[in-house]
């Protein structure tokens, strides 16, 4: 069933008036009709059975119902450090991780950063709005505004399992999530295309960060990002499909 989310509380029992993007969504992406059911959910992150009454010019009207038994988000809280990555690639990385439930997704500039600056902050909300809908999420990760590494792993939760991936050394990712039974808060630091640098990486050690290895193969920074957010998923998360 299509989701949406709005950016105000929802009620029980009310009427919605959607425009912009979400009644263009609505209207013309979908090409929805009046009587067609969606579920909404609001910026409490409480969702309800909708309807959708009538169009009206480029506003859509839309009956609230009753409440949906939430969707439980992953016991697991990731927060993702990327590396700010060119082109297209950040966008990919922002929506896959969407898709495989990171609670934070956080830009960092590095040494090797081809890109040490951004105006697309919008635009990734954007696309993590768009992943968190299409994956029937009940919540939205956060997309923070970029700042330096340093910064960032000297500022990370420290009651968190932290990781700082690096090909040239460190554990193997296994050994080190096989230390973290019943782990529910995890940091995961990937890359630029040119990977982090020795200086960076023994900073993030100082910080408290566990350096880890994904194996001999060199992967795409965007590669990576996506691989270790699964991994971290299936294994401490609810990627397995099983209730933890």
């Amino acid at each position: 069933m299509t989701r949406l989310f709005v950016d105000s509380k929802v009620r029980e029992h009310s009427t919605l008036e959607l425009s912009g993007d979400k009644s263009h969504y609505l209207s013309v992406v979908l090409r929805s009709a009046p009587g067609d059911t969606l579920i909404v959910t609001g910026t409490d992150g409480s969702s309800f059975h909708a309807r959708i009454s009538a169009f009206v010019k480029k506003t859509a009207q839309i009956d609230i119902l009753d409440r949906c038994a939430p969707i439980p988000e992953s016991k697991l809280r990731i927060i993702l450090l990327q590396a700010l990555l060119k082109g297209e690639k950040m966008d990919l990385v922002i929506q896959k991780a969407t898709e495989l439930g990171v609670s934070l997704v956080m830009p960092v500039i590095t040494e090797r950063s081809l890109v040490r600056e951004t105006r697309k902050l919008d635009r990734w909300r954007k696309i993590a709005e768009e992943a968190a809908r299409q994956s029937g999420r009940a919540s939205i990760p956060e997309i923070a505004e970029p700042q330096d590494l340093l910064t960032a792993v000297k500022n990370a939760d420290a009651t968190s399992l932290r990781i700082i991936f690096w090909e040239q050394g460190g554990e193997p990712f296994s050994t080190v999530l096989g230390t973290a039974a019943g782990c529910d808060r995890i940091i995961l630091c990937t890359g630029p295309e040119g990977g982090f640098s020795g200086a960076e990486v023994s900073a993030a050690n100082t910080e408290g960060f566990r350096t880890a290895s994904l194996g001999q193969r060199i992967l795409r920074a965007e590669t990576a990002a996506i691989a270790v957010v699964s991994i971290a998923q299936y294994v401490l998360g609810d990627l397995s499909g099983v209730q933890k």
